[in-house]
């Protein structure tokens, strides 16, 4: 059995970063937050690891966009790059950083929020934390 580990789960946006928390087990992931983007990515990296530190998370996945058909277009090369950025701003922390396939996280998550009735920008408010949760969770479930 695996040690309880507190994960933060990102999905990446040109214009948002969605956020999700795991419970402290380790089991469950749930929705955190949404961080509106700069334009400075260094700027973006630090309020992350800011957020990350407040958490005491121990582990952040990074959703990767893989196509499809599995392959590295140029969102998830951006993402793997953007990974290791926070991964190098988070030296030292203890906390490690790892990417996870996201394939149809954000469909899955606009099909959760129509169900339970979030529509316009109620819905657009929340899809990209949502999002992370979505990626957060398959990725509990598979270790």
């Amino acid at each position: 059995m695996r040690a309880p580990v507190r994960v933060v789960g990102l999905d990446l946006g040109e214009r948002r970063v969605g956020v999700a928390v795991s419970d402290s087990g380790g089991a469950v992931a749930v929705p955190h937050s949404t961080l509106a983007r700069t334009g400075d990515r260094a700027a973006d990296r630090a309020a992350v690891a800011a957020l990350v530190d407040e958490l005491g998370a121990e582990r952040v996945v990074v959703g990767l966009p893989l196509s499809m058909d599995g392959r590295r277009g140029p969102a998830a090369r951006a993402a793997a790059a953007e990974a290791a950025a926070l991964a190098a701003e988070l030296a030292g922390r203890a906390v490690a950083v790892e990417t996870f396939d996201e394939r149809l996280t954000t469909v899955t998550a606009e099909r959760q929020l129509a169900g339970a009735g979030r529509r316009g920008r109620s819905r657009r408010r929340v899809v990209d934390q949502s999002a992370a949760a979505v990626m957060l969770q398959a990725w509990l479930d598979a270790r």
